[in-house]
């Protein structure tokens, strides 16, 4: 699901998706009973940083009060952002990144990357087919305990973000969920330090919402 001016959406259509993205299902429920259905997904979201979108922009001024920046935000809470694992600001691209010659990695490359991440993942939940795992993000408290065992170095790192980025256990157990997926990105049968360090930067260092 792709959802661009994510803020735009009303606030109530926004945090009746909370229980899907959780708990991958949808519960419609009326006077005589209620039904389940089915609902996993890969939300992508998309917002401007201000109402006039050029908030921090390093060249264009930002013409948005700043009561008006907090109440923009404010439109997306706090427990929603918290389960978006992956956060990116995209800034200005520059002139000299737009009218080069040089090209990125070609998306064969990283097909076949992601293609044997996801068959490191499928071999290692072999043994729990019956759970329905099937994927990192399908793991639940106790497939992370198993699969997500951090070193000491990374157990220090994860310590000091607990604290500094007021993690939820949510927000925890996401981060090392990415964490495993990076390192099965990069083809390496632990996490190391590294990967937790990229996940982490993945978060937001505030929740807009609170």
């Amino acid at each position: 699901m792709s959802l661009d001016e994510f803020p735009e959406f009303g606030t109530r259509v926004l945090e009746v998706m909370r229980q899907p993205m959780e708990d991958k299902v949808v519960t419609i429920s009326r006077a005589r009973g209620s039904l389940t259905f089915s609902a996993n997904f890969q939300l992508v979201a998309a917002m401007n940083p201000c109402p006039c979108g050029w908030f921090g922009d390093s060249q264009k001024p930002c013409t948005c009060a700043p009561s008006m920046v907090t109440k923009y935000r404010k439109r997306i809470s706090g427990p929603l952002l918290d389960r978006i694992d992956i956060h990116v600001e995209v800034p200005r691209v520059d002139y000299e990144k737009l009218s080069s010659s040089r090209g990125g990695e070609p998306s064969s490359a990283i097909r076949r990357r992601v293609q044997a991440a996801r068959d490191r993942q499928r071999t290692r939940f072999s043994g729990d087919g019956a759970n329905g795992l099937a994927s990192n993000a399908d793991m639940r408290v106790g497939e992370v305990r198993k699969y997500c065992k951090l070193d000491e170095q990374s157990q220090n790192l994860m310590r000091s973000a607990m604290s500094q980025l007021n993690l939820s256990a949510r927000g925890y157990h996401r981060i090392l969920k990415l964490a495993r997926t990076i390192a099965d990105l990069a083809g390496s049968e632990e996490i190391q330090s590294a990967h937790l360090a990229e996940a982490l930067q993945y978060r937001p260092k505030t929740i807009l919402g609170q």
